[in-house]
């Protein structure tokens, strides 16, 4: 049996972390486990997580971090755990529902229908749709990010800066985890740099990318400098 191991950063998520993780128990997946990253909430977020660890034994664990790093050095942690476990699959999701819990299915069946080192959860390929409540100023920010990165980076997917993914565990191990730059959101950019330069194959399916149920962004000006920055860095890297 092939284990499907999500991994979900988190800091200050205690409201959506018992919903998600439920739902994700509940998905038709056989050995699927989730772990969650939680970088010290201050709200709590890792007392509810080690709680449902307890309920669910096997299934939900927990890396407690010592504090707010950022969500590159989280997954980096997380996805290594993952690996380190044994999971055949390790999927990249948020705890905010913003991701679509059912077209978690879809990623693995298509993964393993194709062979695909990653498949992504898009916004931006036919059929993908954003929530109703972003407004045009967010749409657009959205949309010239991934054109931006694209076009410095010479990367063809559509939705470069998404987080909602699925990768076969050999290819994740290949991608060398630990001499990963990025801390922040650019992880994600910088994980599709990485493999789509060394020969990985990477599709796009479409997705409903949600606005979050509850709790605030962990988009900060430090966060939006670095995504800026590191498409030229991982250009220009040698």
């Amino acid at each position: 049996m092939t284990t499907v191991t999500v991994v979900i950063p988190t800091y200050n998520e205690v409201d959506n972390l018992p919903l998600i993780t439920q739902a994700l128990l509940a998905l038709p997946i056989d050995g699927l486990r989730v772990l969650v990253v939680d970088d010290d909430s201050p709200d709590g977020t890792g007392k509810v997580a080690d709680e449902l660890a307890a309920e669910h034994p096997g299934r939900v664990s927990v890396i407690h971090r010592p504090g707010r790093e950022g969500l590159g050095r989280a997954y980096v942690q997380g996805l290594t755990a993952a690996l380190e476990a044994g999971a055949g699959f390790v999927v990249q999701m948020d705890a905010d529902f913003s991701h679509p819990v059912d077209a978690v299915p879809r990623l693995l069946g298509t993964a393993e229908a194709t062979g695909a080192a990653c498949v992504i959860g898009s916004r931006y390929v036919p059929g993908g749709t954003l929530a109703a409540e972003w407004s045009r100023g967010r749409r657009a920010l959205s949309a010239w990010a991934n054109f931006y990165v694209r076009t410095i980076l010479r990367i063809r997917l559509r939705d470069v800066t998404a987080g909602f993914k699925i990768w076969r565990a050999g290819s994740l191990a290949a991608l060398d985890l630990g001499g990963i730059a990025s801390g922040g959101y650019s992880f994600q950019v910088e994980m599709h740099y990485r493999a789509t330069r060394a020969g990985m194959t990477i599709i796009e399916i479409p997705i409903h990318f949600s606005d979050r149920r509850a709790g605030a962004s962990k988009m900060s000006l430090r966060v939006q400098l670095e995504s800026a920055l590191m498409p030229w860095r991982l250009r220009f890297k040698r």
